[in-house]
Formats: C-alpha cells, sequence, structure tokens
C-alpha cells in the first residue's frame, strides 16, 4: 500500500479559473501522476466547498470554493479528505453539510467531523495488501470545532483525543494523525505542541502531521513515531506574499515492505504547485533537517520560539483592548494564540521571582 498525505487545499483568486477549467495538470503539475498512482491520496480541504450559506462573523477571511471543484479533487487522485480545520465551516454549518455532501457524491471520503463532539471523533480506517491504516483529523478551537450539541469539525482534547488513538492503534497496523494547529508562519513548535504531540506517540500515533502553520516546520522521532511541526500548504497559491507561503511537503508512506516515511516538495507555480527539483528542492529539503536537527538542543528551539513570539508581540497587546471584533477572547479560544500569550506574559511564578 502506498498512502499520499498532502496540506491545505484552497482554491484562490488565481487557481480558480484551473478549477473551472478541470485543469488537473496546470493545478497539480509534476505532483499529479503520484497523487493518481498512490493507493490512497489525503489532503486538508482548508475551505467550504459550496455554492450556498453566508460568511460567518470571525477574525480572518471567509474561504471557499465552488461545489463542482470537488470533482476536480476526485479528478487529480484523492481519496480522502479532512475537514477538521478552522475553515471548513467559514460559511456556516448549511455550507458546511453541503461540503461534505459534495466531495462524498464524486467519490471522496471526508473526515474529521460530526453531528457533535462527539460523534466528530469517529476513525476513518483504510485497508489494502493486508495493511490496516487508521486517519484522525483533529483541529486546535477556531470557529469550525464542534461542540456538546452543535455540527462541526472534531476538536483536539488532550483526554478524548488520546484515547481515539489508542483505539485506533488497537485496530489498526499505523496510526496517521493530522493535527490543524500550531501558529501561522512558525517553523519550530510550541512547548505545549510539541508535548502534545509526544503524548499521541505514546497513545498509538505512528505518524503525526501539524498543518495550519503554513510553513514547512521541522520534524523529530519520537519513541517510534514521526511527528511534523509542519508541513506547509500545498495547493494554497498565491494567496499571500509571505515567503513560507510558497512550499509545502507531500509526506509519502509506502507499506511496500518495512514501513517507509518520506517527504516530496512541492512548489508554487502559475497555475497551482509542482514538484520541487534541482536545488530549489535541496534549499527546502536542506532547511527542514536543520531545522529539525536544532530542536534537538532545548536551549536554541526555546530561543526560535521566544523570538518568533516576540515578532509578533504588537499583536497580542492589541488584543486585549479589542472587544468589538472579538479578538481577545479568540486568542484565549485557540491553544496556538493562547500558546503565544504564555510566552509573552509570564505569571511571577513561571518566571521564578517569587521563588528567590
Amino acid at each position: 500500500m502506498k498512502l499520499i498525505i498532502c496540506g491545505d487545499i484552497v482554491p484562490t483568486a488565481a487557481t480558480t479559473p484551473v478549477f473551472e477549467a478541470g485543469d488537473c495538470e496546470a493545478l497539480m503539475g509534476a505532483a499529479l501522476p503520484l497523487l493518481r498512482e498512490a493507493d490512497f491520496t489525503v489532503a486538508n480541504l482548508e475551505c467550504a466547498l459550496s455554492d450556498i450559506g453566508t460568511p460567518i462573523e470571525k477574525c480572518g477571511p471567509n474561504l471557499r470554493g465552488k461545489a463542482a471543484f470537488a470533482k476536480v479533487l476526485a479528478d487529480c487522485g484523492f481519496t480522502h479528505l479532512s475537514l477538521s480545520n478552522n475553515h471548513v465551516m467559514d460559511f456556516g454549518i448549511p455550507a458546511m453539510r453541503d461540503t461534505a455532501k459534495n466531495i462524498e457524491e464524486n467519490g471522496i471520503i471526508p473526515f474529521g467531523f460530526g453531528e457533535d463532539d462527539q460523534d466528530s471523533r469517529k476513525i476513518t480506517y483504510i485497508e489494502k495488501d493486508g495493511k490496516k491504516v487508521a486517519l484522525l483529523g483533529v483541529c486546535e478551537h477556531e470557529y469550525s470545532y464542534a461542540l456538546p450539541h452543535r455540527f462541526g469539525a472534531n476538536p483536539f482534547d488532550p483526554f478524548d483525543t488520546m484515547e481515539d488513538i489508542s483505539v485506533a492503534k488497537q485496530n489498526a497496523d499505523f496510526v496517521v494523525v493530522m493535527y490543524h494547529g500550531g501558529k501561522e508562519q512558525c517553523e519550530v513548535p510550541s512547548p505545549r505542541l510539541r508535548k502534545a504531540c509526544r503524548a499521541m506517540v505514546r497513545a498509538g500515533a505512528d505518524l503525526i502531521l501539524c498543518q495550519h502553520s503554513h510553513c514547512i516546520g521541522c520534524m523529530e522521532n519520537y519513541r517510534g513515531g514521526e511527528i511534523v511541526y509542519g508541513t506547509g500548504n500545498f495547493n494554497f497559491a498565491k494567496y499571500s506574499d509571505h515567503p513560507h507561503w510558497h512550499s509545502g511537503l507531500m509526506t509519502v508512506v509506502d507499506f511496500a515492505e518495512e514501513t517507509d516515511i518520506s517527504y516530496l516538495p512541492v512548489v508554487v507555480n502559475d497555475t497551482g504547485i509542482t514538484l520541487a527539483k534541482g536545488s530549489e528542492k535541496e534549499e527546502i529539503l536542506s532547511g527542514f533537517l536543520k531545522r529539525s536537527e536544532m530542536i534537538e538542543d532545548e536551549a536554541l528551539w526555546m530561543e526560535a520560539w521566544k523570538k518568533f513570539c516576540l515578532s509578533v508581540e504588537e499583536n497580542y497587546r492589541k488584543a486585549a483592548s479589542d472587544s468589538e471584533k472579538q479578538v481577545f477572547p479568540h486568542y484565549l479560544d485557540c491553544e496556538a494564540h493562547l500558546d503565544v500569550w504564555h510566552t509573552l506574559f509570564e505569571t511571577w511564578h513561571r518566571t521564578g521571582k517569587t521563588m528567590e
């Protein structure tokens, strides 16, 4: 069995005409044959694909593509799409339900969502050639997540998620967790995120792919499990000028003999994405490797994390006085924002000032 897992997919102003034309070759470039040849091809659908609904009130953009684009993704080879993220409900519950229906009608299996926070915990299994793989999609608490009495995406929970992984491990040979969280544009994990991912490995996860940061981060092997703190975007082309935005990693898991995990860089082009090659490929993988080596040194890792937090400090100070847009409560609700908040505004206890 060969499994390919990709990062965020969103039709943008640059790619919408290509989606409308149904031009898979232009959308996916040299990556297309790999997507189609894999036994299972998975990605995170970072938007609604629906022609209904109205924009919800939120901080940040409301993302969606046309319902017809679901067929294009099926034609590109995608077999499964995670709906566990912070944008799939950008046009309300009806549009999110319609998104799931549209991709199902085109032969793609959606996962990572449900009628409420308990139903959303359903595990998806794929099986071929005697190998059974469990897929779990979880997201941080940012707009789309399910509640006890409300439809939505599967929210990460430090207790429930560990139980779900344990159950998955009892029923599958290999457990993949697609974790939608981590601070945007940050190439290293927060202390909480790293601790959470390691706990997921101890619960039974074999591969954890953190998405949402929109940048390629770093990787570590921990107790036999592999954790990637940021796979970058997949097909979310030319939405931002940020230098991190223009590349991502395809994760290839090959179960032919021994399980082999490898990473293929993709880069943005004029009509979508394609495989990186030559010096560009080497540069992307080299940076990924260097950051992965760097986080093995706790002092260097924490220095990088704190440096990032300081770079966004102004946003968090403004949030404390912004009541109209609900930025401050949003920062308290979402784990990634709270991670930054804890780093920037330490208590006396954490600094040790009250201990001497």
